[in-house]
């Protein structure tokens, strides 16, 4: 079959490090399924993963392992050497089980056809359980969240926003239209790591450039923006994607076309949405019977009307002045979560 014994061996040893390469990846994720999410059928998933990959590694596969010469246990990149949340562990392990699994699939083929078709379809199983995973992780975060804060220009950015965050707040999105993009990347680069730090959702206005480019959980589009399809397609199925709303029939396209979760108003008058009339409550009541994703209502609420809106019927709100111009941000943060979290009693 091979031209040469040390062909033989060579292939053999690829085999070996990649079936091992492979099968640490998916338990490492496996854990994570099992005492993480207490997720049984995921786990089970990867363990069944694992089993399918250890019948293929043979003895004669196994044998021509070399760790004293194998060059690789030398080589490191400083991104391994840390890791700064859950979710990034498990994506830096979904790629490594894919690209072994890739590597077993092609060298598989000269091993056994049977092995090559093996690996790719387990590679497909893999892929599926990384969007269901790490999609559903941030879909789950979404649900859970009531209150979402949309930033505004001001020179305390930073420190606003992590006062915020250490109020509880879970769900944030950048929003700046006048700054250059130089700027506005570093903001949202920095503003991404706060919410990794405080394991909150960071969402980017608009921009869908930016939010891939900082790797934000996703991006909230306008009326006048890219259509959700287009966003998707670059965005992937596993980031975030919200859409403005003002009336029912922006709602019903919005819920069609793909979004996550929409806006809902303004409810009242507000600076942030000029020339835009307030929609009222009668809107945010509609959302109530109408809406079949998370929805926020927006536009001008803060800790006085706030009542207001609940008692409409609205369990999600976004707000921008009332904590981006508190004196105190993290206590009316803590302030606005807890008459929304009471809400639901």
């Amino acid at each position: 079959m091979f031209p040469s014994n040390t062909e033989e061996t060579a292939l053999y040893r690829i085999l070996d490090a990649n079936l091992d390469r492979a099968r640490e990846g998916l338990r490492i994720i496996e854990e994570w399924c099992r005492f993480g999410l207490n997720q049984a059928t995921w786990a089970e998933t990867c363990k069944s993963l694992r089993q399918e990959l250890a019948q293929w590694h043979k003895p004669e596969i196994w044998a021509a392992r070399d760790t004293p010469n194998d060059l690789g246990t030398h080589l490191s990149h400083p991104q391994e050497e840390s890791r700064s949340s859950i979710a990034q562990v498990l994506r830096v392990n979904f790629c490594r089980t894919q690209e072994a699994l890739r590597v077993l699939e092609e060298y598989g083929k000269l091993y056994s056809p049977q092995m090559g078709e093996s690996c790719k379809q387990m590679r497909y199983q893999v892929y599926t359980l990384e969007s269901h995973l790490l999609g559903n992780d941030r879909l789950q975060k979404l649900q859970q969240a009531h209150l979402y804060l949309v930033t505004a220009p001001v020179t305390d950015l930073f420190s606003t926003v992590e006062a915020a965050l250490q109020g509880g707040l879970k769900l944030l999105q950048y929003r700046d239209k006048l700054t250059d993009d130089a700027i506005r990347f570093e903001n949202a680069r920095k503003l991404k790591q706060l919410c990794q730090q405080y394991q909150a959702l960071f969402i980017v206005n608009d921009r869908v450039d930016l939010a891939i480019a900082v790797d934000a959980d996703g991006v909230h589009l306008g009326q006048q923006d890219m259509p959700i399809a287009t966003a998707r397609q670059l965005l992937g199925s596993q980031r975030i994607i919200g859409r403005s709303t003002t009336n029912p029939n922006e709602m019903q396209r919005a819920i069609q076309e793909g979004a996550d979760y929409i806006g809902v108003g303004p409810v009242y008058a507000t600076p942030t949405k000029e020339g835009k009339a307030a929609t009222g409550l009668d809107y945010v009541r509609y959302a109530v019977t109408h809406a079949t994703v998370p929805w926020f209502a927006i536009g001008g609420i803060d800790a006085e009307n706030l009542p207001d809106v609940l008692a409409a019927g609205a369990q999600r709100v976004a707000v921008v002045r009332a904590i981006m111009q508190a004196e105190q941000p993290t206590l009316a943060t803590r302030g606005l979560r807890s008459r929304l979290l009471g809400s639901r009693e």
